[in-house]
């Protein structure tokens, strides 16, 4: 299986379910993302232009891997109707190994 670090989860928000599948869609057809999911709506809390905002957003958890990550952030941000959408990556650093194995049959080996 693959190194420590190799596998990750993405998260990002979305201000719609819309917006989630739109762009979930695409990673997945991309081959940029073997899985995502999406959870919401979710109520969100934050500070924007010196005022607390809060506002319904959609939660996609992505799996890809780390030579992919470039082009997944890339894509997202063409997609995102956010002027700084929210995209924080966890390493995945132990897992399944038939899920593991999975993801590298369905987003290609390095």
């Amino acid at each position: 299986m693959g190194s420590t670090g190799e596998y990750l989860q993405v998260f990002m928000t979305t201000s719609s379910k819309e917006e989630a599948e739109k762009i979930a869609r695409k990673l997945v057809e991309e081959r940029l993302a073997a899985c995502i999911q999406i959870i919401g709506p979710i109520k969100s809390y934050y500070w924007w232009k010196r005022a607390i905002e809060e506002s319904e957003e959609w939660l996609c958890i992505v799996k890809t891997k780390m030579h992919l990550y470039e082009k997944l952030e890339s894509m997202i941000k063409s997609m995102h109707s956010y002027q700084v959408p929210e995209i924080v990556v966890l390493p995945i650093i132990k897992g399944n190994e038939s899920y593991l194995k999975w993801m590298d049959e369905e987003l290609g080996k390095d």
